[in-house]
């Protein structure tokens, strides 16, 4: 690597030497990175940009490393599996279906992933969050699509998936929010009696547990990244593409397609879409899964699932946030100016649920209705109603 680099980020430095020998192990020749750039990662893991100075085969300019940084919490998935299996599956896909970045290695030992490098993209979240309606509105309905194809491309896959994963030494496992749904099928309604002083009528209760099928082995079932927030969402000339698959796994394909109702559900941008936004995103997802799920396409069967899919995000995001908000309101992520206040979007997620289940839900809809009066009374400065993403508001 290069030198003069005393002021740059240690876990870095040790991601791209890491990379250096893993690539120069397979090439048979050294193989130099140079010219880090540290785009971020988590608490768990460093992901970095470099550039290929010495390359004895045929690299790519530059290339993106992820590192893990720490061993996996013992009796729990390795994280750092899923998302070599996520990546493995996907680099086996034709490059027209292909939804990631393509893997070009990995070192389970040094817990290593080298990836190829989208380029200098924007996210989604920039544009949504960025001064341009019409750009966020694109970016939005390209995700959307890349939603679509990436199911429509990974349907029937789940045994490949699973075999991915025991050559890891991984056993299979199901959607991650599978037991935090069934907690809050269980938990919520006293929580809600605790918190709130919201009494859950029983048929409420047993239509959330319906729900629970969602979480089973249904007819349509495709690959999710399971974290999809905005910025895991890459704005890129051959539109959106996902990254991090940390949670990657098969789950019902309409728990995702319910993020065009629960936009981004327990992300830190979890504001509202503008009116129309949600219909026209649904119609893009739509056109991608139709040819390999046609009766997806009839109306009455969609809107049922949908409706499933939208109840149980809107119960598990209110048993994972209300808590958070038994001595003060606070906004839902850690940074304020992008995030809205915790009983704003909880109450926005219960009106919109009150709305759609009306007619086939009416113990939900009773409940929703109940949800938001005794959030306003319990927050009655906070705003009652949930803003639209800045890139939205000026044309609003």
């Amino acid at each position: 690597m290069v030198d003069d680099l005393d002021s740059f980020p240690r876990p870095v430095l040790a991601a791209l030497a890491a990379a250096e020998r893993l690539l120069s192990r397979r090439a048979g020749a050294g193989v130099v990175l140079a010219d880090p750039e540290d785009l971020g990662g988590s608490d768990r893991s460093v992901v970095a940009r470099a550039r290929v100075v010495r390359n004895p085969f045929s690299l790519p300019r530059t290339l993106v490393v992820k590192h893990y940084l720490s061993a996996p919490e013992l009796g729990h998935p390795d994280r750092f599996h899923y998302e070599v299996a996520s990546c493995q599956l996907f680099t086996a896909l034709p490059v027209e279906e292909r939804p990631s970045p393509v893997l070009i290695a990995h070192d389970p030992q040094a817990r290593l992933l080298v990836l190829e490098d989208l380029g200098r993209s924007s996210t989604l979240a920039d544009k949504l969050f960025g001064p341009d309606p019409a750009a966020a509105r694109r970016c939005l309905l390209s995700w959307a699509r890349a939603l679509g194809r990436m199911q429509a491309a990974t349907a029937g896959r789940e045994n490949d998936f699973g075999a991915l994963l025991r050559r890891q030494g991984e056993r299979a496992w199901r959607d991650p929010i599978a037991d935090d749904a069934r907690a809050a099928f269980a938990g919520l309604p006293g929580m809600l009696a605790r918190e709130l002083g919201v009494q859950v009528p029983a048929a409420a209760t047993v239509e959330a547990h319906e729900t629970a099928r969602l979480l089973g082995g249904t007819r349509y079932r495709a690959f999710s990244p399971s974290e999809t927030c905005p910025d895991n969402n890459l704005v890129t000339s051959r539109g959106v593409r996902f990254v991090d698959f940390e949670w990657g796994c098969f789950r019902d394909v309409a728990l995702d397609a319910a993020y065009f109702r629960v936009p981004f559900p327990g992300c830190d941008a979890s504001f509202a879409l503008p009116p129309g936004m949600p219909e026209t995103m649904l119609q893009a997802w739509r056109n991608e899964i139709a040819a390999v799920w046609p009766d997806l396409d009839e109306p009455d069967l969609l809107e049922h699932r949908l409706l499933d899919a939208q109840l149980m995000w809107v119960w598990l995001c209110t048993w994972w946030l209300l808590p958070r908000i038994r001595e003060r309101d606070m906004p839902v992520g850690a940074d304020t100016a992008r995030s809205p206040r915790i009983s704003t979007a909880l109450a926005h997620y219960w009106r919109q649920l009150a709305g759609t289940a009306a007619a086939e839900r009416p113990a939900t809809a009773e409940l929703g209705a109940a949800v938001v009066d005794a959030l306003a009374r319990r927050f009655p400065d906070a705003p009652r109603e949930l803003p639209v993403y800045p890139a939205f508001r000026s044309a609003a």
